[in-house]
């Protein structure tokens, strides 16, 4: 999938979503990649490998966004929650209550926070039968300094949403300490000559790179991956750090504590791998502690984006 999908137009989300409600679309392609259930396992390399049920789980998530985060509380949006949200989805999180009521009461929650947000999404990817979403609840949708970052999981089965998780964050305002002024959302790293998008092998040996040097920096705290795995002058969006490896070695070397976290769900969709992690020696329903996604091309780490919920 490309690696930023535009806000779809009130128009766009009409037809989509009338073509849901009038039973257009019913159920995913009967190869579709089955769930496993876990929210620390990832689906089979075979699953991976399966570009028309990860289209079409793309297509019901971007549906989902589009009809319903304007108004959640109308009936339009109840019956596309209806239709693409399990009944007993499981929603992780504490306090989220389960089924199409719970997803809709979050973008309810979000639009009470931010009264006249849209919902922008800035990076989508679909793998196996995961689909996450980078997205701004944007009060002002050409502002990309204002609102909330976010990130959604999602777990699909049979053209329906059975697992969901969601990660937030306010986006940092004023000048940043780091000197750091990329947004949480921009695209900003062009390669030295043009490639071809990577296959799904590809893909999957990206996400394997991505995840080992996550763990191995995070978890194991070995910062030599920084030399091994990144881009020295590799783009940071977070605005805690400048670009650049050099930065994050300082950080590391400063003596702030950093609870090992290690990767549990991960996917990888064009040239973007996106990791969500927990603590070492959480329990599987424990909270997630963070979602990043890394842009590898390569064989290197090129462009990081994260979000870190502060509570």
């Amino acid at each position: 999938m490309p690696p930023f999908t535009p806000r779809i137009t009130r128009a766009a989300a009409l037809v989509a979503g009338a073509a849901i409600v009038a039973g257009l679309v019913v159920a995913a392609p009967a190869n579709a990649a089955p769930t496993t259930g876990s929210p620390a396992s990832t689906a089979s390399s075979d699953d991976r490998q399966n570009v028309g049920a990860e289209e079409f789980n793309a297509c019901l998530i971007r549906t989902l966004f589009a009809t319903t985060f304007a108004d959640p509380d109308s009936p339009f949006a109840q019956a596309i929650a209806g239709q693409l949200v399990a009944p007993d989805a499981i929603a992780h999180g504490s306090g989220t209550a389960s089924g199409p009521q719970g997803l809709l009461a979050q973008f309810a929650a979000d639009r009470e926070r931010l009264p006249g947000a849209q919902a922008v999404i800035k990076h989508l990817a679909s793998d196996g039968d995961l689909v996450a979403v980078h997205w701004q609840i944007a009060p002002d949708p050409s502002d990309e300094r204002r609102g909330d970052a976010a990130v959604d999981l999602f777990r699909l089965q049979d053209g329906k949403i059975v697992e969901h998780w969601s990660l937030d964050q306010a986006i940092p305002t004023g000048t940043p300490a780091s000197g750091n002024t990329n947004t949480m959302f921009s695209d900003l790293y062009r390669p030295s000559q043009p490639t071809p998008p990577p296959t799904e092998q590809q893909e999957e040996k990206n996400r394997v790179f991505a995840v080992s040097a996550y763990n191995t920096l995070f978890r194991d705290k070995d910062v030599s991956i920084l030399d091994r795995a990144f881009d020295p002058a590799y783009l940071q969006h977070n605005s805690i750090a400048p670009n650049g490896t050099a930065a994050i070695k300082q950080l590391f070397g400063s003596g702030v504590p950093f609870p090992a976290q290690q990767s549990v769900i991960s996917l990888s969709d064009g040239d973007i791998v996106w990791t969500f992690s927990q603590a070492v020696g959480a329990k599987p329903d424990d909270p997630l502690l963070a979602a990043d996604l890394f842009r590898v091309d390569g064989g290197l780490i090129r462009e990081h984006w994260d979000v870190v919920p502060t509570s």
